[in-house]
């Protein structure tokens, strides 16, 4: 941001210059409006975000305890309180991000009402979600500034220079709210062309890192179902090059193309790839295919499909419903080809789904990646679709079998029971969860770690308290205690729901604008008043 006292200076100068029409113009209010709104673009903030990751993939390939991290967010405030709340509490927003999933739009954000995660939603939905997000972050900022203009204010009426040169260091040295979205394209919506015009509305509306799935885009499922069927290599390529070309096109050229693979866990595919010569990527992926070798061409029946494959004629596996089938246990093969494929041809991050949150899984997986690409990085989904109590107590329940310790107090197949929660194989499991991100980042290659529907649970879980003891007994006492109060207490700045919504600052705003014949809301009849 640009010296407050500096920018005062120039807009004076142009005050001057414009005379007399200008005379009521104050140019110190000017300069606040300005530091107020510093990006006045989604392009200004695509390139300023995108400056950010390119600096923490940097610092992850230095030390990879410089991991970073991000919440799934839905709606604009939610996305505002989030980096609100990480401010508070943390003091910056180094390396925290926000992630913009395609699971919630679809669910919470479609016109037709909820959906599941199978790209029926409308496509400018992403987009116009990006926008709102740095809408609300843009007013996080206006409002956290007009308070430390006000504090500026009345260190100057008070005579205090020391509080008015500490507080113009704060504005001068004020980090934004602005951050990095990782933001959720799906399959593309379509076509390569449709790819890139969706990628780049969602690029002008701010986005510097673009997630690229391997499912048909026309098919395409929720990476925790069952059912999802990927392309052949070419054909997610096309897509990978597009979402570049989006980006250079609109001028930010350190765009981030993360390519995340479905192939762990998906048995099938639409197409069988173009290939031209023997050990290409499209033979490499038809190799994958579950295949019957044919000794004798006359025994092909009506509507059989056979290939040349390492100079033999094999027959494939055609479902009823025209799709094919991939031979069981390659799931992890097919996966790391896509992430060096990927690689090397475009993206600069991996994400792959699992089906459990295992470091030893996801480590052996990046470890042959990195034999081809010895800087790989993925984008690890810390996903709720996991039952993490479970999945770690029996992770713990194993590890301490092949250790040969007494386990007969623990039933593996019922680890999931309350009567466990305070057991030594509980608290060690909840320790194994607490390090899960350190220990990935350290150990599997993981430079992001996200959770992609966190706040579509928090919602729920939140108003399921709330009307349970609302409609009950408790009444309003649900609320005060169980919401205001605890407000309060933690002093969240939404207590203040008045100025959380911009009325202080239209109060200021009122005032350059009328001056003392501005009617302004935060006088002493304003109830906000009684939060101090």
């Amino acid at each position: 941001m640009t010296a407050y006292n500096d920018d005062i200076a120039r807009l004076n100068d142009l005050k001057h210059a414009a005379g007399q029409p200008w005379a009521a113009i104050n140019p110190e209010y000017a300069a606040r409006m300005r530091a107020q709104n510093q990006f006045k673009t989604g392009l200004d903030i695509a390139r300023y975000t995108a400056a950010i990751m390119r600096k923490d993939m940097d610092d992850y390939d230095l030390d990879a305890g410089n991991y970073t991290q991000s919440l799934g967010c839905w709606h604009g405030f939610i996305a505002q309180q989030k980096m609100i709340a990480i401010k508070k509490h943390h003091g910056t927003t180094d390396k925290r991000y926000l992630y913009l999933s395609g699971w919630m739009i679809a669910a919470l954000r479609s016109e037709f009402g909820p959906l599941p995660d199978q790209s029926m939603h409308e496509k400018t939905s992403v987009p116009d979600l990006i926008e709102e997000i740095y809408t609300f972050l843009r007013q996080a900022d206006a409002r956290e500034l007009g308070h430390l203009f006000t504090q500026l204010d009345s260190a100057r009426e008070a005579g205090d220079s020391v509080a008015a040169q500490r507080i113009q260091n704060e504005i001068n040295n004020y980090q934004t709210h602005i951050v990095p979205i990782i933001a959720d394209i799906d399959a593309g919506f379509g076509n390569e062309e449709a790819t890139y015009l969706l990628a780049k509305r969602m690029i002008e509306a701010g986005a510097c890192a673009i997630q690229l799935e391997n499912q048909v885009s026309d098919a395409k499922q929720c990476g925790h179902q069952d059912g999802k069927v990927t392309v052949p290599h070419e054909e997610f390529l096309a897509k990978i090059r597009a979402v570049r070309y989006a980006f250079l096109e609109l001028g930010v050229e350190d765009g981030v193309i993360v390519a995340r693979t479905d192939s762990l866990g998906a048995g099938l595919t639409q197409k069988i790839a173009t290939s031209t010569q023997d050990g290409d990527i499209g033979d490499q992926y038809n190799r994958f295919l579950e295949l019957d070798p044919v000794t004798d061409a006359t025994t092909l029946e009506h509507g059989d499909i056979a290939l040349k494959i390492a100079g033999k004629l094999q027959r494939t596996t055609t479902l009823p419903n025209g799709l094919f089938k991939f031979r069981d246990n390659t799931g992890e093969d097919r996966c790391v080809l896509d992430c060096i494929t990927s690689l090397e041809n475009g993206a600069d991050l991996l994400w792959i789904e699992t089906s459990t949150p295992s470091v030893a899984q996801i480590g052996g997986m990046v470890s042959r990646i990195r034999e081809r690409v010895p800087n790989a990085k993925l984008v690890y989904n810390n996903s709720p679709s996991f039952n993490w109590t479970l999945n770690f107590r029996q992770q713990v329940f194993d590890a301490w079998e092949e250790e040969g310790r007494d386990l007969t107090a623990y039933e593996r197949a019922n680890l999931m029971a309350a009567g466990y929660d305070d057991s030594e194989l509980a608290q060690a499991a909840d320790d194994r969860v607490r390090s899960f991100q350190r220990d990935a980042a350290r150990e599997a290659g993981v430079f992001h770690h996200l959770i992609t529907l966190p706040t579509y649970h928090t919602a729920a879980l939140s108003t399921d308290n709330l009307a349970k003891g609302y409609f009950g007994d408790e009444g309003m006492l649900a609320y005060v205690a169980g919401v205001q109060r605890r407000e309060i207490r933690e002093q969240l700045a939404c207590v203040k729901h008045q100025d959380m919504a911009g009325s202080n600052m239209g109060d200021d705003h009122k005032s350059y604008f009328s001056g003392e014949a501005a009617l302004k809301a935060g006088g002493k009849d304003n109830t906000m008043n009684q939060f101090g």
